[in-house]
C-alpha cells in the first residue's frame, strides 16, 4: 500500500512538471510572436533610389492690380493749329507796334475792329509816306510788304487825295491786306470804300478794295485820312514821280 501510493504520487509529480514545462514553451513562443520583425536596409539601394522629395508649397496667387488709366493725349483736332497762310491778331499788334510805338492809345482797338470785319489777313505793309495838300492832295510812300506764303518784298504807292488837308507832312503806315493769294495782284490801283472809315483815338483806316483784294491802311493823324478816304492808292514795284 505503501508503494502504491508513492508510485501514485511521483506520477502525479511527473505530470505537472510536464504540464509546467509545456506552459512556459507556449508562453515563449507567444511572447516571440508578439515581436515585430526587424526589417534590414540595403544601403545601395537607398542611394540608388532616394526617397521622394516632398512637393514644394504652391507659390499664394498674385492679386490682379487695376493699373491707373494714362491721360489722355489730346487729339489733333482739339489742339488749335497755328494757319499756314495768314497772320494772327497778336502778331498783327506786334508788327503795328513796332511801327507806332508800344501801347499806342487806340491801336490795338483798331487793330480789333478790323479782325471782326474781316478775319485774319494774309499779308500787312510796314512803309513812311510824305506829301502835301491845300484841299487837293499828293502823297508818296514806300515800305515792306510782308506776304505770309511768299515772304517779303518792296513795294511802293502814290495817290491824290480830295479832303481837308493843309499843309505838308511825313508820316508811318501799316496797312493790313486781305485775299492776296498772288502779290502780283497788289501792283495796281485800289480806289477807297465809301463809308468804310474808322476812328479809334489817333489812328484812322479806311479801306481800299480792287476786285477781292482789300487794303486797310492804318495811319496816325485825322487830316490825312480824312483826305486819303476820298482818293485812291496806286501800288508799285519802282517808284514813280507821277501819282496818278
Amino acid at each position: 500500500m505503501g508503494r502504491l501510493s508513492g508510485f501514485l504520487l511521483g506520477m502525479m509529480l511527473s505530470a505537472a512538471s510536464g504540464a509546467a514545462a509545456q506552459t512556459s514553451e507556449d508562453a515563449m513562443r507567444a511572447a516571440d510572436a508578439d515581436l515585430a520583425p526587424v526589417g534590414t536596409v540595403d544601403p545601395n539601394a537607398a542611394l540608388a533610389n532616394p526617397p521622394a522629395a516632398a512637393p514644394a508649397p504652391a507659390a499664394p496667387a498674385a492679386t490682379p492690380t487695376t493699373a491707373a488709366p494714362a491721360p489722355a493725349a489730346p487729339s489733333a483736332a482739339s489742339a488749335p493749329a497755328a494757319s499756314s497762310t495768314t497772320y494772327a491778331q497778336k502778331d498783327v499788334v506786334s508788327a503795328a507796334e513796332n511801327v507806332f510805338g508800344r501801347g499806342a492809345e487806340g491801336l490795338a482797338t483798331m487793330i480789333e475792329n478790323i479782325f471782326k470785319d474781316q478775319g485774319e489777313p494774309n499779308a500787312y505793309i510796314v512803309g513812311r509816306e510824305a506829301g502835301g495838300a491845300i484841299g487837293i492832295g499828293l502823297r508818296y510812300g514806300s515800305g515792306t510788304l510782308f506776304h505770309k506764303v511768299e515772304g517779303e518784298q518792296p513795294v511802293y504807292w502814290t495817290g491824290p487825295s480830295v479832303g481837308f488837308d493843309l499843309g505838308a507832312d511825313a508820316s508811318k503806315t501799316f496797312a493790313l491786306v486781305y485775299n492776296l493769294f498772288d502779290s502780283e495782284d497788289l501792283y495796281r490801283r485800289y480806289p477807297a470804300v465809301e463809308g468804310k472809315l474808322y476812328l479809334v483815338g489817333g489812328f484812322t483806316a479806311n479801306y481800299l478794295q480792287r476786285g477781292d483784294v482789300i487794303v486797310v491802311p492804318i495811319k496816325l493823324g485825322v487830316g490825312w485820312r480824312l483826305g486819303a478816304n476820298i482818293g485812291y492808292m496806286s501800288f508799285s514795284k519802282k517808284s514813280k514821280i507821277l501819282p496818278f
